[in-house]
């Protein structure tokens, strides 16, 4: 099985404006992104999937595949399926995509082969996810999405609230449950799939979480949700990179590859 990775950079966000091309430690934040995914042996390829040139001329410089894609994508699945659209009429066969998305820049590159394992053990595999053990700070954080899973380790719920309903709130007891977890918002999709998901609308679940993933099983799909011991760190603001440039430099990683 033949497994692509797409980065979607969108350079004007609506919370961080340019993101993609912010300096982190000296370097551009989708670059940090770029360098974990070129060490991934299990794709057959990656792209960048972007509406900008600033971001396309960095993907020049990095010697790395860009797409151009239209300012009008309104997520970033949408943009990886326009730019999936593209490459396979460039003749480039594949039969799924990962969904990087371009503001990890501490995404451990295991997680990225866990997903594409995922498809390699499940052919007819639609769509995966991973996610990690939730902290008692979670539970009530409306920023932090949780998934219940069940013990065929598929998705049953996505919700920004506590899921299902519980008066214990404490770590231990939050340990002893595997079946709630934490989201983490990198997915794997069949091409297939991936067409059938952009082209239905947002329905009424989606729309009133402010979460597409509910979209796929208001859809009937069954997501594999893959379980790894820690978090990553997605770059949503101006003061969240701030605090990754302070773990970076604490942990003594620098701007060099």
């Amino acid at each position: 099985m033949k497994v692509i990775g797409i980065i979607p950079a969108r350079f004007a966000s609506t919370r961080f404006h340019g993101k993609p091309l912010q300096l982190l430690n000296g370097k551009p934040l989708l670059q940090w992104v770029v360098e974990i995914v070129q060490q991934c042996k299990t794709l057959s390829d990656f792209y960048v999937a972007t509406d900008h040139q600033g971001i396309a001329d960095l993907c020049k410089k990095l010697n790395v595949k860009c797409i151009m894609t239209s300012e009008s994508a309104s997520t970033g699945t949408d943009r990886v399926y326009e730019a999936s659209q593209k490459i396979k009429s460039l003749g480039v066969d594949f039969d799924a995509v990962i969904n990087i998305q371009g503001d990890e820049p501490l995404l451990p590159v295991e997680y990225i082969d866990l997903l594409v394992q995922a498809f390699n053990n499940d052919p007819g595999l639609e769509m995966a996810t991973l996610s990690h053990p939730l902290t008692t700070e979670d539970l009530d954080n409306l920023n932090a999405v949780k998934v219940l899973i069940n013990q065929k380790q598929y998705a049953v719920c996505f919700s920004r609230l506590p899921i299902p309903f519980s008066r214990e709130k404490n770590v231990e007891a939050l340990g002893k449950n595997k079946s709630i977890q934490k989201h983490i918002g990198l997915y794997g999709y069949s091409t297939s799939f991936l067409q059938k998901f952009c082209k239905q609308a947002p329905t009424f679940m989606e729309k009133s979480e402010s979460l597409e993933q509910l979209r796929a099983l208001d859809m009937g799909t069954q997501i594999k949700v893959i379980t790894v011991s820690q978090p990553t760190y997605g770059i949503d603001t101006i003061e969240d990179l701030k605090k990754v440039e302070h773990l970076l430099q604490n942990n003594g990683k620098t701007n060099e590859k």
